[in-house]
This record gives structure tokens, sequence and C-alpha cells, in this order.
């Protein structure tokens, strides 16, 4: 009988006669490498849009910003203030204060319809109506070009990657929706997080443009501590005037981003496993066929005395290395710089049509808008 040491021996042997005579069978050898990187290229770089939509929703949140929405909301879309209750809500304790003012923005959120820059079809875009305190309470929002809007003119800053990813955003063009033009005047950085999608102006002019009374969605609201959001909270949620719910600006993105994250993932595996199964047959396919091809070569291994058994764990060794080298390379490959702005890509919206100006006040219509994006 063979001893152990003998086998592995003759496995190791064969195993580096097949690795160092693998240009001879390059093509079949290409073939299995090229289908298993695909399947990890496919699952890495799908992973990698779900990881990144994560790391921006997480860079946009803060634990010293709270967000207040109307009770039972799940979103921005879905919640409605009045005024009184947005006052409230600025004066309730735990605010920060600035020059004796609370840092509180009452804010409005609508989706608007313009042209992508790389297909030119229409994407939602985010424009955000939001009060003097803003920028203050947000405390990374950095102009890069041009100036703020001013209050009471159809004016709105975009972010930058609103900017990269649409047409007609361009600090001094001019956007027409509706019945309205609104002038850009300048761009701005929020730290990499989803702000830096949106196009915000003041929220004063944007309610009478989309009809929307004196109602707002959402209160961000800049706190004087983390550890007071506790007690900014239970006040709210326990006055008889307020019919609210309140989130750090934290746990809403982070809340935000899970059902889409696992939405992704959900697709990249099914993806991969299709693409994994297409991968395993034609592996096996050329494996087949170049285990045929070399009838000879395994037969003249036999008759010099090398075990059947060692003979086919080296054949199967040799697959693995293949295969290895495969995945490294699918794995690298969305590594590459022009994916890694995957992350900033992932603030995008998906295609769909823009409500109209006429829509309630709570929530978007999905109705395509009256006008269409005019540059200046």
């Amino acid at each position: 009988m063979i001893s152990l040491a003998n086998w592995l021996s003759q496995v190791a042997s064969i195993t580096l006669v097949n690795l160092r005579s693998i240009t001879e069978r390059r093509g079949s050898a290409i073939a299995a490498a090229v289908g298993i990187g695909g399947v990890v290229a496919v699952l890495v770089g799908v992973l990698s849009i779900a990881e990144g939509f994560r790391q921006v929703m997480r860079a946009a949140g803060a634990d010293d910003v709270a967000l207040v929405l109307r009770a039972g909301a799940d979103g921005e879309m879905t919640s409605g203030l009045g005024r009184a209750d947005t006052r409230l809500i600025a004066d309730g304790p735990g605010v920060a204060r600035a020059d004796g003012a609370p840092l509180a923005s009452p804010e409005l959120f609508v989706i608007i319809s313009l042209p992508k820059r790389s297909t030119g079809t229409d994407a939602n875009v985010p424009m955000r109506g939001v009060g003097p305190a803003a920028f203050a309470v947000r405390g990374n929002v950095k102009m890069l070009e041009g100036r703020r809007f001013e209050p009471g003119r159809n004016e709105v800053i975009v972010g930058v990657g609103a900017e990269r990813e649409f047409s007609g955003l361009g600090v001094g063009q001019t956007l027409r929706l509706g019945a309205n033009e609104w002038r850009v005047v300048g761009s701005f950085a929020a730290g990499g997080g989803v702000a830096e999608s949106e196009i915000w102006t003041d929220s004063a002019v944007l309610q009478p443009a989309y009809h929307r009374g004196d109602t707002f969605q959402t209160v961000y609201a800049r706190l004087s501590s983390a550890s007071k959001f506790d007690e900014f909270k239970d006040a709210l949620t326990s006055n008889p005037q307020l019919n609210v719910k309140v989130l750090r600006q934290s746990e809403f993105y982070a809340a935000q981003s899970t059902a889409i994250t696992a939405f992704i993932r959900g697709i990249g595996f099914f993806v991969a496993i299709l693409m994994a199964l297409g991968a395993l047959f034609g592996a096996l396919n050329t494996m087949y066929g170049a285990v045929s091809a070399r009838v000879r070569e395994i037969a003249t291994l036999r008759a010099l005395g090398f075990g059947a058994g060692a003979v086919i764990v080296s054949i199967l060794l040799e697959s693995l290395v293949i295969a290895l080298g495969g995945g490294i390379a699918g794995g690298a490959s969305p590594m590459s710089p022009s994916t890694g702005s995957a992350r900033r890509r992932s603030i995008g919206r998906p295609s769909a049509r823009s409500p109209s100006p006429s829509g309630s006040p709570r929530t978007c219509s999905p109705r395509r808008s009256p006008g269409r994006r005019r540059s200046g």
C-alpha cells in the first residue's frame, strides 16, 4: 500500500508539472478563469453599490441633529406639519440657539425631473425648501462656487452630486419648472452626504410654487448636545398639541438605507448565483474537454507508477488555482478608479416622472411636471 507521504509527493509533483505546462492549455484555462472572474466581479460590484449607498447615508447623519416628522410617516414624502407645529418644535428643550434664534429648519421636500448628463433621460432630483437656519443645522454645508440663495427670490443652490449627474445645473443657468424660473446661483458640498444630491431653495418661495400652502414636511433641529435628544423627544411626543415622531438624523438615514441596501444585495446575490451556475457548467465542460485532450498524458503518468487518486487530485488542484486567479482578477476589477465613484453615484435617484406643481401638501404626485428645464 502506498504511504501518505508518497501519495502527497505524487500529488505535488503532478500539480507542479500541470501548472508549468498551463500555457499549453491557455485557451481552456482562460475560459474557466474568465467565467469565475465575471461572477466575482458582478457580485463585488453590486455589493459595492449597496455599501456605497450605506456609507453615503451614514455620512449624512449626525447624532446631535434631530429630525421631526408627522407621527406614522415613514419618510419625508409622507409627512406633513403646519407652521404652528414647526414653532412648537423649534421651542423644544435642548435645541441649540445662535443669536437668540433656535437652530431649527422647517423644510419642504419635492421631486422634480431633469435629464441626466450621461444618457439624456429624465431622472428624479430632490428639491428641498429650507429655512434660514438650515446651513447652521447641517453644519457641514460649504459653498464651492457662487453664493447662497437670497430669501424670497427664485434662486437655488445645487449639491455637487446633482450638478455632476444632471444637465442644466451649472452656476448661472436657469431652470424652468412649471410656470416658474429658478436661477442657479451656487453649488455646495456636504461632506459627501446625501444633501449633495439635492437642490436647495427658500421654503417660502417653494411653497406657493408647488401649492403647499403654509405646510412643511420635516423639521431639522440641531441640539445643544447629543445627550439632549431624549429630553427633546419626550417633550415633543408628550405634547398634546403635536402628533409627531422624533428621530436622530443618523437613525433616520440608517433606516432609509436599510431597505434599499437589502434590495440591492438581494438582486446582486440572485444575479451572481445565476452567473455562478452558468460559470460552473461552463468550467465543468471546459475541464472535461481539457482532461479528454490529456488522455495520453494521464496514461503516461499511470504507466510511470503514479496513482489514480494522485492524478485526479492534481487536476482538481490545477482547476482551483485557475479559479483562484479568475476570482482575484474579478474581485479587483470593481476597485478601479472608474468604479471607485460608486459611492458618489449612489446618491442619484432612479428615473421617474416628476410631480405636478399642484401636488398635495403631504405627498408628491407622480404626474409629469408641466414644464421643462431651460438652460440659461
